[in-house]
């Protein structure tokens, strides 16, 4: 008797200690369910209808990667450039390079992680500790990795949203859910593929997100690309002020080799690497015809 009375009261002890460790790291925000519960919820619902019903009569407008009010480059009054990583979700973009991130976090360098609902799904606990390094600032990627747009417009085989209501919870839905698990809210949104129309960037400012694109184009996704001609095209383009767009969910990938025959080159040629947040954010330069 004293011996199953001893056992109850370490188990007792140990819970106290170390409260539910099995259940820590369970999520409580997968995509289905936030959006279950966003779609009960009166005061989520009168937003998006306030929302919906000031853009209900606008026309989607132009559709790419650099429309009118996106963002691509930063003010910088030094040699400061802001590396940013996407994670996109989904079948075959679920991976997580965590090489590549121990080598950003060996070097100590800052970045800016655009994140969709559908990764943090994937890759939960991961990403529970990116949300907790101060090295890095995680933002809006969307909720299921959806180009915004208010027609269903496609890039890259991917279909965008299909009206104003949809690319609301795109963006809006991941916000939430970020927020909810981490306690901060992005206040930076880059839609998925970097595609959007003029219509969702104009909402989205209306939401009070910044929305940006990128200015320097790091062809880590061409899987097949060396890593030799990754770090040449970003040595090309480089500028401070510059806004590099890579990816971290493909570790199949050569961005890491790239990211290591680039780093040393950038530090020699005297770049720092910042976050977004807090930056002046500006949009593309436009061309000056003589």
């Amino acid at each position: 008797m004293k011996t199953h009375l001893d056992r109850i009261c370490l188990t007792i002890i140990f819970f106290s200690l170390y409260p539910f460790p099995c259940l820590a790291q369970s999520n409580r925000y997968l995509n289905g369910r936030i959006m279950k519960e966003l779609n009960a919820d009166s005061g989520y619902i009168s937003a998006r209808n306030r929302m919906t019903r000031e853009f209900d009569q606008t026309k989607p407008g132009a559709w790419g990667e650099f429309v009118n009010g996106v963002k691509v480059r930063f003010d910088s009054h030094n040699k400061s450039i802001a590396l940013t990583f996407d994670a996109c979700g989904g079948p075959k973009s679920s991976g997580y390079d965590s090489a590549l991130i121990a080598f950003l976090q060996t070097q100590k360098i800052h970045a800016t992680l655009f994140i969709t609902g559908k990764w943090i799904d994937a890759n939960y606990s991961n990403f529970l500790k990116l949300a907790k390094d101060t090295f890095f600032e995680i933002e809006n990627h969307g909720l299921n990795h959806k180009p915004c747009s208010f027609c269903g417009a496609m890039a890259y085989g991917i279909k965008g949203t299909v009206n104003s209501k949809a690319a609301y919870d795109e963006i809006e839905a991941n916000t939430i859910k970020i927020k909810k698990i981490t306690g901060r809210k992005p206040g930076i949104y880059r839609s998925a593929t970097a595609y959007i129309d003029e219509a969702s960037v104009q909402m989205a400012g209306k939401m009070g997100y910044i929305v940006i694109s990128y200015d320097v184009l790091s062809t880590d996704a061409m899987p097949a690309l060396p890593a030799e001609e990754i770090k040449q095209t970003v040595l090309q383009h480089i500028h401070p002020g510059a806004i590099v767009i890579m990816h971290f969910n493909h570790p199949e990938w050569n961005t890491l080799k790239a990211m290591k025959l680039l780093i040393p080159e950038l530090r020699k040629q005297g770049y720092s690497f910042v976050i977004l947040k807090n930056q002046s954010l500006l949009p593309r330069k436009r061309k000056v015809k003589h």
